[in-house]
C-alpha cells in the first residue's frame, strides 16, 4: 500500500515520510497587509446582535395576537403543525448566539492566541480539478500559505485530486509556488472497502496515505477546507488558539474537532442576488452548529469547510461511507458524536468563501445537500437519537414549498378558507419566535458577510433588501430541498454535483 501511495503522490517536500521530517519550518512571519488588518479587528470586534430578532419578534408576536381570530379547519391544524415545527431548532440556534455573545465577554480571561509550536498542521483541500474550479482553488491555496504560517510553523497543504483531471497541470504548476503545497493525487483504480465514491472517497485516501506515512497522530491536525474556501488572519489566530487551549486542557479534557464560520466577502461574489440568499449560511454557523458543535455534541452534521480534526481520531473514522454518500462531512459529524460524545468544539474564526454564481447552482446546491441529508436520515446504522434533530430540520426544509405563505394563501384562496389563525392562541408565540428568527439570520448573516469584505460594512440598502426578499430566498431553499427529496423517493443514482467556483 505504502508504495500505490508514494507513487500516486507528488509532493514538493524533501525528507522521509514521517511528520518530523516532512515538515517545512518557515522562517520569520509574513506581514500583513492595511487590509489584513482592519478584517482582524473588524472580526474581534463583532458579536450577533440582540435587536435584530427582539424587534421584529415583538411586531410579530403583537400583530399575530390582534389578528387571531380562532379556527379549526384543517388548514388551521395543519398551519399549526407546520408552522410550529422549526422552533426546536430555533431555540437551539437561539442558544448558540447566546453562548457567543458569552464567550466575547469572558475573552479577556482568555490565553491569547500563540504561534502552534508542539503540533502539526495538514491543511487538506480536495479538488474535482475542473478547469472552471481552478481560479478559485489558486485564490484559496495561495491564502492558506499567506496567512497560516505565522501561527503554525509546522504545516502543509495537501491538494487532493484526481487522476487525470483537466486542470492537473495547473495544479502542478501552483504546487511549484511555495514549498509548503504538495499535490495529492488519487489513482484512477483506487477503491475503497465499501465502494465509497466522490469526495468521500478522496478523503479516505487522504486518510489511509496518513496512515501510512505515519501521520495519524495525537499531534497532528488535519484542517478540511473546500476548492473555494480561503483563509485570513483571523482565521489562523483563532485556529491556533484552539489547538493550543486542547494542549493545555490535557487527554481527557481536549476536544478533537471544530468547526468555525463561513462567510462570503462582497468581493467574491459574482451575482449580487445569490450572494444576498446566502446570508442564512454565516448565520446558521453561528446559530446551530455554534451550540451544537461548539457544545460537544454535532447532531446538526458539520460543513466541509472549516472544520479541524485531530488525525489519529479521523483514523478511527475514516470516510468510507459507501456508495450513497454524498453529504460526507454530515455523517462523519454523526459517528464522530456515536464514538467521541461531548469531544467537539466551535471557534470564533472565519473562512471566506463565495456564493453561487447562478440561482440555478443556488438551487442545484441545495438539491444535493437535501438529497444527501435525508438519505441520512433514514441511515439505520446511526442510532436515532442522532438523527432525530436532523431530522426535524431537514422535514421543515423539504416542506419549505408547501408552508411558504403564499402557497397557503394559494390554498386557502381556493378552498375558500383565507383565515390561517392557529388553533389556539399560545401558538401565535411559537409562530412569532420563528418568523423572527428567520428574519435575525438573513440580517445577521448579511453582517458577517459585510464584515468579511473590504468595506466592512453593510451598504444602506442591503438589509432592506435581503429581509424584503425572504419569500423569494424560501422559494429557492425549499425548492432545492424538495427536489432532494423527490430525488431520494424516486431512488435515484447518487451524483456529487459540483457547481462552477467563482473566483
Amino acid at each position: 500500500m505504502t508504495g500505490v501511495f508514494a507513487a500516486s503522490t507528488h509532493c514538493h517536500l524533501q525528507g522521509s515520510s514521517t511528520v518530523a521530517m516532512a515538515v517545512t519550518q518557515v522562517d520569520g512571519v509574513v506581514p500583513h497587509s492595511r487590509h489584513n488588518a482592519k478584517l482582524a479587528q473588524r472580526t474581534a470586534a463583532w458579536k450577533p446582535g440582540i435587536l435584530p430578532f427582539l424587534i421584529p419578534f415583538t411586531l410579530l408576536l403583537a400583530f399575530g395576537l390582534w389578528s387571531y381570530s380562532p379556527s379549526r379547519t384543517p388548514l388551521s391544524w395543519a398551519l399549526s403543525i407546520v408552522w410550529s415545527l422549526p422552533v426546536v431548532g430555533v431555540l437551539v440556534g437561539i442558544q448558540g448566539a447566546w453562548l457567543i455573545r458569552r464567550r466575547i465577554k469572558r475573552s479577556v480571561n482568555m490565553v491569547p492566541p500563540a504561534p502552534v509550536e508542539q503540533d502539526f498542521l495538514i491543511v487538506l483541500v480536495p479538488t474535482i480539478g475542473r478547469h472552471d474550479t481552478y481560479p478559485a482553488l489558486e485564490r484559496s491555496v495561495l491564502s492558506y500559505v499567506e496567512h497560516l504560517p505565522e501561527w503554525f510553523p509546522y504545516m502543509r497543504v495537501d491538494v487532493l485530486t484526481e487522476e487525470g483531471c483537466e486542470a492537473a497541470a495547473d495544479i502542478d504548476r501552483l504546487a511549484t509556488v511555495h514549498p509548503l503545497i504538495r499535490v495529492v493525487t488519487v489513482p484512477k483504480a483506487y477503491a475503497t472497502a465499501n465502494g465509497t465514491r466522490f469526495k468521500a472517497r478522496a478523503n479516505h485516501y487522504a486518510h489511509e496515505l496518513r496512515i501510512a506515512e505515519g501521520e495519524a497522530l495525537d499531534d497532528v491536525w488535519v484542517l478540511h477546507m473546500d476548492d473555494d474556501t480561503g483563509v485570513g488572519p483571523d482565521t489562523s489566530a483563532a485556529l491556533a488558539q484552539f489547538i493550543n487551549r486542547q494542549r493545555r486542557a490535557g487527554p481527557d479534557e481536549a476536544k478533537h474537532m471544530a468547526q468555525g464560520i463561513l462567510t462570503y466577502p462582497r468581493e467574491s461574489a459574482v451575482n449580487m442576488f445569490t450572494w444576498l440568499a446566502d446570508a442564512v449560511r454565516p448565520a446558521d454557523d453561528i446559530a446551530r452548529f455554534r451550540a451544537l458543535t461548539g457544545m460537544g455534541t454535532p447532531v446538526a452534521g458539520v460543513h466541509g469547510e472549516l472544520l479541524v480534526l485531530r488525525a489519529s481520531i479521523e483514523a478511527t473514522i475514516g470516510w468510507d461511507f459507501g456508495p450513497k454518500a454524498i453529504v460526507e462531512d454530515a455523517q462523519l459529524a454523526l459517528t464522530f458524536c456515536r464514538l467521541y460524545p461531548g469531544r467537539s468544539d466551535w471557534f470564533n474564526g472565519r473562512c471566506y468563501g463565495a456564493s453561487p454564481a447562478t440561482a440555478k447552482d443556488f438551487v442545484k446546491q441545495r438539491d444535493r445537500w437535501a438529497w444527501g441529508l435525508v438519505a441520512l436520515c433514514f441511515n439505520r446504522t446511526i442510532p436515532l437519537r442522532y438523527r432525530w434533530f436532523l431530522a426535524i430540520c431537514v422535514a421543515t426544509w423539504i416542506l419549505g414549498p408547501l408552508q411558504h405563505i403564499g402557497a397557503v394563501l394559494l390554498f386557502g384562496w381556493l378552498i375558500n378558507d383565507m383565515n390561517t389563525s392557529p388553533v389556539t392562541q399560545s401558538v401565535v408565540i411559537l409562530w412569532a419566535l420563528n418568523f423572527a428568527y428567520v428574519i435575525w439570520t438573513y440580517w445577521e448573516g448579511l453582517r458577517l458577510n459585510a464584515v468579511a469584505s473590504t468595506s466592512g460594512r453593510r451598504k444602506w440598502w442591503e438589509p432592506i433588501v435581503v429581509v424584503a426578499l425572504i419569500p423569494v430566498f424560501s422559494v429557492m431553499e425549499g425548492l432545492g430541498g424538495f427536489k432532494g427529496f423527490l430525488r431520494f423517493v424516486r431512488r435515484e443514482e447518487n451524483k456529487f454535483v459540483v457547481i462552477a467556483k467563482p473566483v
